[in-house]
């Protein structure tokens, strides 16, 4: 794993002026569609159990700085915040809710409101927990906190968390660094896949 020598700056500037146009009206659209099913996702987790209905996470964004990641939260209160991999016996700090969000991402559609603001990006690097700090380490090291983390990846849609971290970054510089016209919605359209046959999540 190699530092890039860097991207041409005038495509990088076009590149990103675009996806924020494109995250700006995408994510307004979607918001708005969602919004029903999001107060009711809130009355069920009210029902449910005790707690927060959105689970706010600090995660590590562009040029490595940090900022509050939304989700509607899918795990019981008090359950220490951990990377996914660290948390022992995840499985029942779930909810009853929570499992049914999680099996299909939806907990994660709380994300357009990041996009909006410029936090996120509809695709990039997944942003950074705050344990995880050879991730961090890395994308540092290799540029590739360069752009907005993204509500999906290139590193989601091959492997997800069933892949090392050195081998996310592998993933990571690809994508930052040999990014292709088309890229991103080749990447959305297999993240449809990934979800609904619930590849590589822990």
């Amino acid at each position: 794993m190699k530092k890039s020598s860097g991207i041409d700056l005038s495509k990088s500037r076009s590149r990103n002026l675009l996806k924020r146009i494109t995250d700006i009206i995408f994510s307004l659209i979607l918001i708005l569609l969602f919004l029903p099913f999001w107060i009711l996702i809130t009355i069920a987790i009210i029902i449910d159990s005790r707690g927060s209905i959105v689970f706010m996470q600090e995660r590590v964004g562009r040029f490595s700085i940090n900022f509050n990641m939304y989700k509607f939260r899918t795990m019981k209160q008090g359950t220490i915040d951990l990377p996914a991999e660290e948390l022992v016996d995840r499985e029942s700090k779930v909810t009853r809710v929570g499992k049914f969000l999680r099996r299909f991402s939806i907990d994660e559609t709380l994300q357009l409101l990041n996009i909006l603001k410029g936090d996120m990006s509809f695709v990039g690097p997944r942003p950074s927990h705050l344990g995880q700090k050879e991730q961090i380490k890395i994308r540092k090291e290799t540029g590739t906190d360069s752009i907005r983390p993204g509500l999906t990846g290139y590193a989601v849609v091959n492997g997800r968390d069933a892949i090392s971290i050195p081998e996310k970054a592998d993933y990571d510089m690809a994508y930052v660094f040999n990014y292709r016209p088309f890229m991103d919605t080749l990447i959305i359209l297999k993240t449809f896949g990934v979800v609904l046959t619930f590849r590589g999540g822990n």
